[in-house]
């Protein structure tokens, strides 16, 4: 082992108490979308210590960016960490900390994401004689509602970026291994309102009413043939209808339908092609029931895609880090992050790190109460960040 990969693996080393101390204060006190207030002063605070240049309120009030420079000249690299947590009450009797804010919990893994990346910036902070150029950090809010990166990149974060990175943990995925690919990981994920109506009335006379709940359920019904019976099998997509809200009692006809659903898929042209259905299908279903439907079109982002240069990258930081036969191709998913607004626009990877003993015991999904992580998964994170870095950041001699 060579002096800089010494040097790399004590200054990773050294990380292990900050991450799980990090991350389990973080867990017991989450905070929503928009309301990340304690996670920023967190993040901040610690920046600062190790002597980053820190800026609060980039596009939004709980972002934070923190740069640091080696004084050498060299590209700029952002390293980026969602912070929000979901509108979920926890449950689970085994896990080693819970949260303390009644209906919220980090349901995603966003306590890990924001702890690997501050020890990320401790190690890369140790190391600075070691790399040219500077790094940049990304404490991003609203992931889960598709609201942060946006503005923050409106607000100059990415300004002289010339690469992005960033660490889903993943409980599906084994800990110990870490997932990449090239091309799409993720899919986009949009969300879209309907309001289907007709006319209300007597629940016992409904033929002197025009009947929005049926036309509704043939709406649900068809949306399902844009995925089954016009998209290839060979490419994913997904229509889901999540929330139907009508009527006020059982024997009143209801004058308005809402529906709330969520398109996903893995390339810009299935998503358009998707979003023009809904609104096609749900149109004339609606009319031939003698109802009118509005369709809008909501918060949204487009699918996370790695370019080849960074998942190689960030392939051979796994590799020195958990060893060949413990990294993975990435399957792609139709889930969504706006993780995919930065790397629109600069050259970037995501990739996952196993975050769930899945070889031993059964793991709760994300976004489910039961849901937590094997903090082991933690300096894995934390040193393929480091390792990714190093690599864009053209080694000093």
């Amino acid at each position: 082992m060579n002096d800089g990969e010494s040097d790399l693996r004590a200054a990773v080393n050294r990380l292990h108490e900050e991450l799980i101390e990090v991350r389990r204060s973080l867990h017991r006190h989450p905070e929503l979308a928009f309301e990340e207030h304690r996670a920023a002063a967190l993040a901040a605070t610690r920046c600062e210590q190790l002597g980053y240049t820190v800026r609060l309120g980039v596009g939004l009030s709980t972002a934070v960016v923190a740069d640091l420079d080696s004084g050498r000249p060299g590209p700029r690299v952002m390293l980026r960490a969602d912070t929000d947590a979901l509108p979920i009450t926890e449950r689970g009797g085994s896990r080693v900390v819970t949260s303390a804010i009644d209906g919220v919990m980090h349901a995603c893994g966003h306590d890990g994401h924001v702890a690997m990346l501050l020890g990320a910036a401790s190690a890369l902070a140790s190391l600075r004689d070691r790399w040219n150029g500077s790094v940049r950090l990304c404490f991003q809010p609203a992931e889960e509602v598709a609201g942060g990166a946006r503005p923050m990149i409106e607000a100059g974060a990415l300004e002289g970026v010339s690469r992005v990175l960033g660490i889903h943990l993943w409980a599906p995925l084994q800990v110990g291994r870490v997932a990449v690919t090239a091309g799409a990981i993720f899919g986009s994920a949009d969300e879209f309102r309907l309001v289907i109506r007709g006319r209300g009335g007597h629940g016992g006379m409904p033929h002197t009413s025009i009947d929005p709940i049926p036309a509704s359920a043939a709406v649900v019904a068809a949306l399902q043939t844009i995925v089954s019976r016009e998209t290839s099998p060979f490419t994913p997509a997904v229509v889901t209808i999540g929330r139907m809200e009508a009527g006020s009692a059982y024997n009143v006809i209801a004058e308005e339908v809402s529906l709330r659903g969520t398109v996903r898929a893995l390339s810009a042209d299935v998503r358009e092609r998707l979003l023009q259905r809904v609104e096609a299908v749900a149109t004339s279903i609606a009319q031939g029931y003698r109802c009118h439907a509005e369709y809008e079109r909501l918060a949204g982002c487009p699918p996370v895609v790695n370019d080849e240069q960074s998942a190689a990258l960030v392939r051979a930081a796994a590799i020195a880090t958990v060893g060949e036969e413990f990294v993975d191709v990435a399957h792609p998913v139709t889930v969504g992050d706006d993780m995919a607004f930065f790397q629109d626009r600069v050259p970037g990877c995501y990739y996952l790190v196993g975050a769930g003993d899945v070889a031993h015991r059964d793991v709760a999904p994300h976004h489910h109460p039961e849901f937590d992580i094997d903090e082991r998964c933690l300096p894995i994170g934390a040193e393929t960040l480091v390792r990714g870095a190093l690599s864009s950041l053209q080694m000093a001699g």
